[in-house]
C-alpha cells in the first residue's frame, strides 16, 4: 500500500512540476509579447521625434523667432524622451525577467524530469544582478540616451 502512495505522490510531483513549468514559460511568453508592444511604441515615438524636428525646422525657415514660439515642440520632445527613456528601462527588465523565468523553468525540468534521449537538459546560468534596472522613477534627462 506504501508503494501506491508513493507512486501516486511522484505522479503529483511530476504533474505540479510541469504545470509550474508551463507557467513559467507562459509567464516568458507573456513578456515576450510586452516586449512586442514596447517596440510598436518606439516606433511611434520615433515618429514624434521626426514630427518635432519638422515643426522646429518649419518655424526657424518660416521668419525669426519670437519669445516662446518653440515651446510647443520643446513639450513633444520632453514627453517623447521619457518615453523612450522608459523604453529603455522597461526593455532592459523585460529581458532579465525572461531570462530568470527560463532559467527557472529549465532547472525544474533539469531536476524533476531529468535527461531524455538527448540527455541531460542544458541550464543557461542566471542572471548575476537581481535587477538590472535600479531607476525606479523618470526625468528628462537622468538616463543617458545612445
Amino acid at each position: 500500500m506504501s508503494e501506491i502512495n508513493s507512486s501516486h505522490s511522484d505522479h503529483l510531483a511530476l504533474h505540479r512540476a510541469a504545470d509550474l513549468q508551463d507557467n513559467l514559460l507562459a509567464a516568458t511568453n507573456d513578456l515576450e509579447r510586452l516586449q512586442s508592444l514596447l517596440d510598436e511604441s518606439h516606433q511611434a515615438l520615433q515618429a514624434g521625434f521626426f514630427g518635432a524636428l519638422r515643426m522646429l525646422r518649419d518655424l526657424r525657415d518660416a521668419e525669426p523667432l519670437h519669445g516662446n514660439q518653440l515651446d510647443p515642440a520643446c513639450e513633444h520632445l520632453v514627453r517623447a524622451v521619457k518615453a523612450l527613456q522608459f523604453q529603455d528601462l522597461a526593455t532592459q527588465l523585460i529581458a532579465h525577467t525572461s531570462r530568470r523565468l527560463r532559467n527557472c523553468a529549465e532547472r525544474l525540468a533539469r531536476d524533476t524530469f531529468g535527461g531524455d534521449e538527448d540527455g541531460e537538459v542544458v541550464v543557461e546560468d542566471v542572471p548575476l544582478r537581481p535587477n538590472p534596472v535600479t531607476q525606479s522613477e523618470m526625468d528628462t534627462g537622468l538616463v543617458e540616451l545612445f
